[in-house]
């Protein structure tokens, strides 16, 4: 079968970043799905993997977690999916990737795709709203349609996770939402999703907090850049408020914190997958409300670009647009 992987860590400008490959189709096991993929997206976390290091003995790696497609056969244990089934996930770390036409993954972590989407505009959603969803109501401890009077800035918000994060508040919490975003098109995307207030994060944040009557915040995501943003969090956070962040700052002096009382929360949204946990399957239940909302009209997908077919060339293309720190919403790749 079809696949796109990489053989060396090298810089996306190279075209040995990312390879067309012909690898073996895989058999389920237990609770294994076998998915035929239709459509992918891409993420900051392909391209941090990409650039680690190289995959080991010249072996290929496969890439992608994003995915979206029909489930082809099941394992012997499965009990939540039959074949036909249309689904959508984010996939396992620690397995190979989506980026291939035939995929293996975890029944637990796996969600029934919503029915008013097509495969690529659904494939944009999985993984940023399992991480969205988990810093607001498992880091957090949000409780679904309370903190009234409570305010949460999401720094960062016209990526994907931001995109999604800002929905998921607005429609299920009664946060203010408070979105950073440094260029028109951004702020635009940011208020169009549901932001309260949006402010510049290319410039002091302290006082443009301040202007809109929330000197300190009692939530704070942190999406992007938390290393270089840490101090104006430290000073922004509500006394006894809640700090969180899914990137990798090299260094966070936490002790700015102590004065207070805050608390630092880290997302990492494949923890459940690679650790076997026993609430696996909140992933898939997750990714059903999800599912069950976007149905409804209530959250919408955060495409905003469709890169065409599963290729080595689009998503080499893919990859560089993402390392650029530009990208608004999600691009999406679609067929192979």
């Amino acid at each position: 079968m079809r696949a796109v992987g990489y053989k060396r860590s090298l810089p996306i400008d190279q075209i040995e970043a990312l390879i067309d490959l012909e690898i073996d189709k895989p058999a389920p096991q237990k609770r294994d799905l076998l998915v035929q993929v239709k459509a992918v997206s891409v993420n900051p976390v392909d391209t941090k993997v990409r650039k680690r290091a190289d995959p080991p003995g010249g072996e290929a790696r496969i890439l992608g977690f994003d995915a979206t497609g029909e489930v082809a056969a099941v394992g012997p244990d499965v009990t939540l999916f039959k074949a036909g089934d249309e689904v959508w996930y984010a996939g396992s770390i620690i397995r190979p990737g989506t980026n291939s036409e035939f995929h293996l993954v975890d029944e637990r972590i796996v969600g029934h795709k919503p029915k008013s989407l097509d495969f690529a505009a659904a494939a944009a959603l999985p993984l940023t709203s399992i991480t969205a969803w988990e810093m607001l109501f498992d880091r957090f401890a949000i409780a679904q349609g309370g903190a009234e009077g409570k305010s949460l800035l999401i720094v960062g918000g016209a990526g994907g996770v931001g995109s999604i994060a800002i929905q998921l508040a607005r429609m299920l919490t009664r946060l203010t939402v408070i979105a950073t975003a440094s260029r028109p098109e951004t702020r635009d995307w940011c208020k169009k999703l549901g932001a309260h207030h949006v402010v510049d994060h290319s410039k002091p944040m302290g006082e443009q907090l301040k202007g809109i009557g929330h000197r300190f915040v009692d939530y704070i995501f942190g999406v992007t850049e938390s290393g270089q943003h840490f101090d104006t969090i430290c000073d922004a956070i509500a006394p006894q408020g809640r700090f969180g962040l899914i990137d990798d700052p090299k260094s966070l002096d936490v002790a700015k914190l102590k004065g207070k009382s805050a608390s630092l929360h880290w997302e990492a949204m494949f923890t459940r997958s690679t650790f076997q946990t026993a609430d696996m399957d909140a992933q898939h239940r997750l990714l059903n409300e999800v599912a069950a909302m976007v149905d409804k009209g209530t959250i919408r997908t955060t495409v905003a670009e469709n890169f065409g077919k599963i290729t080595a060339a689009n998503l080499r293309r893919a990859h560089a647009q993402v390392e650029s720190g530009t990208t608004r919403g999600k691009i999406v790749l679609e067929g192979f």
